[in-house]
This record gives C-alpha cells, sequence and structure tokens, in this order.
C-alpha cells in the first residue's frame, strides 16, 4: 500500500509507550504503530524515558527514549496521565521545561538521521513543540493527533489556548479521535480536522451478533479505571432500581474512588436493589471470561468537575466485539461509536434511573439485543477496523507530501 504512494518514512511521537514487551500502557497507539509497519512504511517511535530508560526496540520498532531529568524523577509520564500527576504533585510542572528542551533536541537529532518523510505528534501540547524545530530544519511536514485531554487543559489554564493556537496553524494535517474532539479544535482554529478513531486491540472479535445466554442474573459489566468521569456512581445508583433477583452490577478495575465507590454501594444497598460486586483488577484471562459471561457492557460517563469525558471510549468497541450490548452516556466521543438504537443505547448523563430502565428493556427483549449486535458489527466494520483506519490516515499522509 505505502511503496506505491509517497510516504515511506514516518516519525511518531508520542508522552507514553510501552517500555518493555508486556507493558500494557496506550495499547491503542502500539496496535497503529504495528499496522502502519504491516503497510511496508518504515516507523520509528521519540518518547520520553521513564526512571533513565534507554532507547530501546518494541516489536521491530525503534523507541528514541530523550532524558529530562535524573532517572528518579522521570516519572512525569506513563502509568497515569501527566495532567494528573501534575494535579497531585504541583512541582513536577518544574520539569516541564527540560522535557520540551530536551525532546526538541532529541527530535532534531534523530530526524537529521532518520530523515522521515512525515512527522505525526500525539498530544500536540506539548509535542508539536519538540517536532517544531525538526519540522522547520529540514522543511518536514507536520501532522498533529488530537486526543482530548489537552484540549480540556484550556478550561484550567488560559494561557495554552494561543499555544494550541500557534501549534494547529503550523500543522499540514489534523488527526482527532472523535467528532467531540474535532469540534474543540474547530472552535480554535477553524481547520479541516480528519476523524481517526483507535481500533480494537483485542486479537480478535467474536464478530458474534447472539445474545450472551443469561445465567440466573442479567450481568452489566462496567471495566476502567474508577476515576470520576466514568459516572461509576451513577452506575451504583442504578441498583436500587434493579431487582436483586434479576440483575447483578460488577465493577472491574481499581483508581482513585475505589474505597469511595465501594462505600456508597455499601450504605445504600436494600435487600430489594441489586447486587454489586468490584472485582478488583483481573488478569487478562479473568477479564475475558467476565466480557463472556456479562450480558450488557455499560459506560455511564459524565462530564467531571474539571470538564472532563470521554474521547472516544475505545472500550466500548471491545465490548461490541465480544458481542455485548451497549448501554452508554451520551457525553463526549460516546456518540460515534454508540449510535442509539442502532449500535446500542444512550442515556442522559448523571441519570441512574434512565440508566437502570435500559438495563430493564435488554434484559426483557433479546430481539432487541440481536438487532443492536448486528448493527455494532456493521459500525465496527464500516469506521473501526485498523485496516480502513490506517489506509485513510496514508491517504492523509500522501496528501501533505503533495
Amino acid at each position: 500500500m505505502a511503496e506505491q504512494s509517497g510516504v515511506q518514512k514516518v516519525l511518531v511521537i508520542g508522552s507514553v509507550y510501552p517500555r518493555f514487551h508486556e507493558d500494557a500502557e496506550v495499547p491503542w497507539l502500539r496496535t497503529s504503530i504495528a499496522h502502519l509497519k504491516k503497510a511496508g512504511l518504515d516507523i520509528q517511535v521519540l518518547a520520553p524515558a521513564y526512571k533513565g530508560l534507554k532507547s530501546h526496540e518494541i516489536d521491530g520498532v525503534k523507541v528514541n527514549r530523550f532524558r529530562y531529568a535524573p532517572a528518579s524523577w522521570e516519572f512525569l509520564t506513563h502509568e497515569e496521565g501527566a495532567p494528573s500527576k501534575m494535579a497531585n504533585k504541583p512541582w513536577l510542572q518544574l520539569l516541564a521545561i527540560p522535557y520540551i528542551i530536551s525532546g526538541f533536541f532529541k527530535c532534531i537529532k534523530i530526524c537529521r538521521k532518520f530523515k522521515p518523510d512525515i512527522i505525526h505528534a500525539h498530544w500536540p501540547f506539548p509535542h508539536a513543540y519538540i517536532a517544531f524545530g525538526a519540522a522547520k530544519l529540514f522543511k518536514i511536514p507536520l501532522v498533529l493527533n488530537f486526543h482530548g485531554a489537552e484540549l480540556l487543559l484550556i478550561r484550567k489554564k488560559k494561557w495554552v489556548k494561543p499555544l494550541l493556537k500557534f501549534a494547529i496553524s503550523q500543522a499540514q494535517a489534523v488527526f482527532a479521535n472523535s467528532s467531540f474532539t474535532a469540534s474543540k479544535i474547530k472552535a480554535l482554529r477553524n481547520v479541516d480536522v480528519e476523524w481517526s478513531p483507535y481500533g480494537t486491540t483485542l486479537e480478535t472479535g467474536t464478530g458474534n451478533a447472539e445474545p450472551h445466554p443469561i445465567n440466573s442474573k442479567f450481568k452489566i459489566l462496567f471495566v476502567g479505571r474508577h476515576i470520576e468521569r466514568k459516572g461509576i456512581r451513577y452506575l451504583i445508583e442504578a441498583a436500587k432500581y434493579l431487582p436483586r433477583d434479576q440483575f447483578e452490577i460488577r465493577i472491574v478495575g481499581v483508581g482513585d474512588l475505589t474505597d469511595e465507590l465501594k462505600k456508597l454501594a455499601s450504605e445504600s444497598a436494600t435487600p430489594n436493589s441489586a447486587e454489586i460486586i468490584f472485582t478488583g483488577k483481573l488478569s487478562p484471562e479473568a477479564l475475558a471470561s467476565e466480557y463472556k459471561t456479562a450480558n450488557v457492557f455499560t459506560l455511564p460517563a459524565i462530564v467531571d468537575s474539571k470538564g472532563d469525558t470521554e474521547g472516544l471510549g475505545v472500550v466500548l468497541i471491545e465490548a461490541m466485539e465480544l458481542g455485548l450490548p451497549i448501554v452508554a452516556s451520551n457525553v463526549g466521543g460516546i456518540p460515534d461509536v454508540v449510535i442509539d438504537g442502532e449500535t446500542g443505547i444512550l442515556v442522559p448523563e448523571k441519570d441512574p434511573e434512565a440508566l437502570a430502565n435500559a438495563y430493564k428493556r435488554l434484559a426483557s427483549n433479546p430481539e432487541l439485543i440481536s438487532q443492536l449486535l448486528a448493527g455494532s458489527q456493521k459500525r465496527i466494520n464500516e469506521c473501526f477496523t485498523w485496516d480502513g483506519i490506517i489506509e485513510r490516515q496514508i491517504a492523509v499522509y500522501n496528501k501533505v507530501l503533495k
């Protein structure tokens, strides 16, 4: 695919990349790079070091690490997002300057040697600023990829806005992970934005449009970090509208709010309300088993107190692939994946009763589930297969090179 076209080499810049083969960080980025490589492109990655980590290879791709502090201080990225780390430890903001300067010079050094046709920078704040020097010096087109978080920073830090506006003006193409993110970019600067979602990182979906059997109770599954924007408290509150003998809620994962949510669940439990089970963090095998025995997947996301919400909700695509109908909130990038009544059920955010009614509707109507599963497979094939996503991405690269 790539050979007849113009683009041959791409330098991908990001704040996070797997540090060792089994590292589960940014699986979608790793998968997208594997597919670019499969399409015949030569790819290198530029990412920050983590606690002194040197440059290395993952999946046959060179990962160039730049050092920006003494090893014991190099934990600005990985494990959890830099913005939330900075919120908890404000002194980490001091590392942002050496981070950008060090990345800037490392980028020039790589481009001098690697000579990429395109620089593809994820999370343009601050990575556009790491890419600028090399892009200008060697006249390499710059593609920016927004994931939503950097645009939400503007609400808290007004000075980020002019920096992002300038970055957008310098790019030859702009990608967004969802139409929600695209609308935020266009509000800053009216440019063409290409929709570039993620596909699934699962080896294979079932492609199965058959509802899962109901074993004793209709099982409602949530998988994700226990943070405010996931809206888990509203799922817990929905339990009181669901009869205990018919429904069970299973909450997978951990996070800052786990203890608070467990407390809420035990305080709001009644003899008649659905049982809520917190599974903690699961092994891949145990997680696969949760998906197999669930009857619906739910993401009751909200716009949180910081103005943050779901960028795309790749977990929804994975649940669809595994043959589960979806009930989710109508916020952020979720409506790109869940089309109400066609690929799932959308409910208003922060509405426990609407959530409960949606689960009841599905539990009493296996035909509706079959219909939604067929719709979600169609939606995945049209928008969320990696081959399609990568083909569109390479087409943008080639347009930029012309």
